[in-house]
């Protein structure tokens, strides 16, 4: 729901507030109030630090120009590099498997291997270990 929802707003460019609004108001059957506040605080750490996001993106997306990069694919990459630097209660390697897996569902054929070296190249630069989630619980 975070990346549909990021995807959505990349698209409209408007408030967040708004856009989470229309956003919950598609859904015929709403999701349940824990899996909506995750996904909120999900998109809304996404938002909070979308400039140091997309900057990561763009330095492990060598030799593609950031607007040209799908959609889709960008709003699984902010929300897995968002995971990966800013919670630390989720490993990182967590963080690829799923947003690999989106990108296989939602996005092309090759978007899949496209976010996991992205994703791949921005574990390597992290100060934590890949499998490790905050207090130290490994996989």
């Amino acid at each position: 729901m975070a990346v549909q929802f990021l995807y959505q707003w990349n698209a409209t460019d408007s408030n967040l507030d708004e856009a989470l609004a229309l956003f919950w108001g598609h859904f015929d059957e709403p999701p349940d109030d824990e899996t909506r506040k995750f996904a909120e605080a999900m998109v809304r750490g996404v938002v909070e630090h979308l400039a140091a996001i997309d900057e990561k993106i763009r330095q492990f997306a060598q030799h593609w120009d950031f607007e040209r990069i799908a959609a889709v694919d960008r709003a699984i990459l902010r929300l897995g590099i968002y995971e990966m630097l800013f919670r630390d209660d989720i490993p990182p390697v967590v963080s690829i498997n799923e947003a690999v897996e989106i990108a296989k569902k939602f996005s092309t054929a090759e978007s899949g291997k496209f976010v996991n070296g992205i994703l791949d190249g921005v574990r390597k630069d992290l100060p934590r270990p890949a499998r490790t989630a905050a207090g130290g619980k490994k996989l």
